[in-house]
């Protein structure tokens, strides 16, 4: 099946949308012994990227503005703290009674005591959550398209990878609701249909999903994986 050009990315279908999210649960005829259920791991195979000369296209990098903020604030609390207290006692006044008493915990504590160790764990643990954060890109739900031109890099959210796809499924004649997740490697369908043949159903979803996820023009387009039920129960 195909779809019109001026539909695509629209948002006309929206409310038709949260209508069949309302109608998930459904009251249509099931079988006498529970509702039907077809199911389908499409063989979707991901079409190759376009070479372009520009190699693959990675996963974007996130700022992480937040983890940084907080740390810089509390390095920059610890050491003007610190700075002030050495400027107070090259002023011939006391040291801080908090550096007192850490100096002497720390100098009296052996290394196998309990808070020693504590502390320990917690700092290992702090550096280790900055090293992964430093180490990994972050941003899971954008998806890298394809590049057309090298100066511009694209990414889709896979909220909107997941309401456009839902989009074209309730298309599919005799779908009555559906329901979309957009994963990094997987596209998984989940629909309901009051009538028709379960097997037509889903033969006529896998295509246009299929369809579907080519149009996005992902770099690296995820699997697809359908299944059709019967109204009558929830999942």
């Amino acid at each position: 099946m195909s779809e019109p050009q001026r539909s695509e990315g629209s948002t006309q279908r929206l409310p038709v949308i949260e209508k069949t999210d309302e109608t998930l649960p459904g009251k249509g005829p099931g079988g006498p012994g529970g509702p039907d259920r077809s199911a389908s791991a499409a063989a979707y195979d991901p079409p190759p990227a376009v070479e372009d000369g520009h190699g693959a296209e990675r996963r974007f990098w996130s700022a992480r503005r937040v983890p940084a903020g907080v740390l810089a604030l509390l390095l920059l609390a610890g050491a003007g703290l610190l700075l002030y207290d050495i400027v107070a006692v090259r002023a011939d006044r006391p040291a801080m009674a908090w550096r007192r008493s850490l100096a002497r915990e720390l100098a009296q504590r052996p290394l196998d005591d309990v808070w020693v160790l504590t502390g320990a764990g917690i700092a290992a643990a702090l550096g280790l959550w900055l090293l992964v954060l430093a180490a990994t890109p972050g941003l899971r739900d954008v998806l890298p398209m394809r590049r057309l031109h090298p100066d511009v890099r694209a990414g889709l959210h896979r909220a909107a990878a997941a309401l456009v796809l839902r989009d074209r499924a309730m298309e599919v004649s005799g779908v009555q609701s559906v329901r979309v997740r957009v994963g990094r490697k997987k596209v998984d369908a989940r629909a309901v249909s009051h009538f028709r043949e379960l097997d037509e159903v889903r033969a006529d979803l896998d295509a246009t999903l299929t369809d579907g996820i080519r149009r996005l023009g992902l770099a690296r387009p995820p699997a697809l994986s359908v299944r059709v039920r019967r109204p009558g129960r929830k999942e």
